[in-house]
């Protein structure tokens, strides 16, 4: 038995900020895939998925009790599945900002919900929210707090723009030129990144009034302004937005950059070659980059392996 592909997913900008109800842009990402599957020999990777699916059922079994309004599952059948040793094989790197968990989750809804809303639906604002709203609760299982952006995009596969928390649509980009020059780019720092700490680092500094000040003064007025540049074609503004947000994440998000991409993040900035931001909650994982020239950055990288996502 093998399920549909459910891929992996990026959100280009719009990390942090849309806890505070910055605009936010996620796209898919088809490099990275997962799906459903048994197997009649499994290796030790497929039995340890298997393992934490069967926590998971539990935790889904809880979900329905606590909340019976919100998703009815196909509970018997999802854990004979389980029990028959149903893994998630999946090609999405863990810890890397680029939503292995939401992938599994949109998997698990699209195979086991009751009456569920399909993407060939008319998608109206109102069951966008919904589907964001249950699949917030069935990811919060993997990283304690979840928007449900993650499991949306991959379910959907296509663009999401999000203006606020309650306000969200899909999106249509700009259409991808293969010859461009610019272009956005993943670089693995590889580190893999914990989503809950950073989170938590983040909520912390929200104590503080000077960082909500400039949370709201230039870097949710930077990310939206990349995301309008961006949905728009004009990338002239969006590099001139990005370098600004770029140098407001590395001076007051340090923690959650990889201490050795510091010098290469501030390098970017001064030759204006790349600029860098995060990918997810950072930590480690991938780190996104921003260029107008690809060669340029690829010849100022060179000791990093880049993987174009997007080019213009």
């Amino acid at each position: 038995m093998k399920g549909p592909l459910f891929y992996s997913k990026i959100l280009l900008f719009g990390e942090y900020g849309i806890i505070q109800d910055s605009k936010g842009l996620s796209i898919p990402y088809n490099f990275y895939n997962g799906a459903l599957k048994v197997d009649e020999n499994p290796s030790a990777e497929a039995v340890k998925s298997n393992e934490s699916l069967k926590r998971y059922v539990s935790y889904l079994q809880n979900l329905q009790i606590e909340q019976p309004n919100l998703v009815r599952f196909h509970l018997e059948l999802l854990q004979e599945d389980v029990q028959r040793g149903m893994y998630f094989d999946s090609s999405i790197p863990q810890g890397y900002g680029v939503g292995s968990s939401g992938a599994l989750v949109a998997a698990i809804y699209d195979k086991y919900a009751y009456d569920k809303i399909t993407v060939l639906e008319n998608l109206t604002r109102e069951k966008l929210l919904t589907l964001k709203h249950i699949f917030g609760q069935m990811e919060s299982f993997f990283h304690g707090k979840s928007s449900g952006l993650d499991p949306l995009n991959s379910y959907l596969s296509i663009p999401i723009l999000i203006h606020s928390k309650d306000n969200i649509q899909t999106a249509g980009i700009p259409t991808q030129s293969i010859n461009g020059k610019g272009a956005v780019f993943l670089i693995d720092s590889g580190i893999v990144g914990e989503t809950a700490p950073m989170v938590n680092i983040f909520m912390e500094n929200l104590k503080d009034q000077g960082f909500r000040v400039m949370l709201k003064n230039q870097f949710v007025k930077y990310t939206d302004a990349c995301v309008e540049n961006f949905l728009g074609g004009d990338m002239k503004s969006l590099f001139s937005n990005t370098k600004k947000l770029s140098k407001v994440v590395l001076n007051h998000f340090k923690p959650m950059i990889p201490e050795a991409f510091h010098g290469v993040w501030q390098n970017g900035i001064d030759t204006n070659d790349y600029y860098l931001k995060l990918c997810g909650s950072g930590g480690g994982g991938y780190i996104l980059g921003f260029t107008e020239d690809l060669e340029k950055a690829q010849t100022a990288l060179k000791d990093y392996k880049l993987e174009v996502v997007y080019q213009f």
